[in-house]
């Protein structure tokens, strides 16, 4: 239920924006079409508490110019365009529901396959809006057996196709990340707790690569020299939201970043080959040199 409602408020609020202005009347109309709706039109009354939520939600106003036969309209959609969850959701539903509607196209369009754990992905959500403590079945990748313990979920990271909850844990009194993937059950609890209006979630994870938030790391300023073609890689897709190309050249640029370098962005860094390498600080260089021979002596 609470899936099919979420999906509906995405409805709502991908249908609006399209059409830039819209009647109630006119939603209906489209809303008819639509498999979720069962054949019945939204009432009013739902309408609006559709509106509430979804500016409770997501932080999307939809206003109503009643000078012009109450049409409604999505206020601010400069926002919506910008990086974000919200950007994220209205782009993927609306991709799904064009696959949807045109079945012929399902085999044409191929998509990647993402680790189990989106059933908990709602329910995390709600608990988060409600500030609900919930109980969870885990078993990471570095245990041999599960364990139950209750988390307070103050945020949720998409990072490398995969979902994850930044929550506090009670038993150790401080914030840690969880995959959702590696979540087995989880329940939501009667419950509830206070968020810290000192946590930020965009601060959080402001100086870290994924979602490895590992203090024993300074913030560093990484500096790496990128060669050929890599460079316009590098400039549509950054690492990371402080990279800064500070050279450039014919055959190679130098960016500039900074953050923590742990274990995640090493891996970034390996993944483009000879076509990156560091340049500083020198203990970094000295890593992934390290790193590098030891994949060579694989094959030897």
């Amino acid at each position: 239920m609470a899936k099919d409602l979420f999906n509906r408020y995405l409805w709502l609020v991908d249908t609006i924006y399209r059409a830039g202005t819209i009647t109630l009347d006119e939603i209906n109309r489209k809303w008819l079409q639509c498999e979720m709706s069962n054949g019945e039109e939204i009432p009013n009354r739902t309408f609006h508490n559709h509106r509430k939520a979804i500016e409770e939600l997501f932080d999307i106003n939809i206003e109503c110019d009643r000078h012009n036969g109450c049409n409604y309209y999505i206020e601010n959609t400069e926002e919506l365009k910008k990086e974000g969850l919200r950007k994220w959701l209205l782009n993927t539903f609306a991709v799904n529901t064009t696959l949807n509607k045109s079945h012929k196209l399902k085999d044409k369009i191929l998509l990647e396959d993402y680790p189990s754990g989106e059933q908990y992905l709602i329910p995390a959500i709600e608990a988060i809006h409600n500030c609900i403590t919930l109980e969870i079945t885990y078993q990471s990748y570095w245990q041999d057996k599960s364990y139950t313990f209750q988390i307070e979920p103050y945020c949720i990271k998409a990072f490398k196709q995969r979902w994850y909850i930044a929550a506090r844990s009670p038993y150790y009194n401080k914030v840690l990340i969880y995959s959702l993937e590696r979540i087995l059950e989880m329940e939501q609890t009667d419950l509830s707790f206070e968020c810290p209006q000192t946590f930020n979630p965009k601060v959080y994870f402001d100086n870290s690569f994924g979602v490895i938030v590992d203090e024993e790391y300074d913030v560093e300023k990484i500096r790496i020299k990128v060669y050929g073609n890599q460079c316009k890689y590098f400039r549509s897709l950054p690492l990371h939201h402080s990279q800064k190309e500070s050279e450039t050249h014919s055959n190679y640029s130098i960016f500039d970043y900074s953050l923590r370098p742990t274990y995640d962005f090493c891996q970034a860094i390996l993944s483009h080959g000879n076509l990156v390498e560091v340049l500083e600080p020198q203990w970094f260089r000295i890593q992934i040199g390290t790193m590098i021979q030891k994949m060579n002596q694989l094959y030897q």
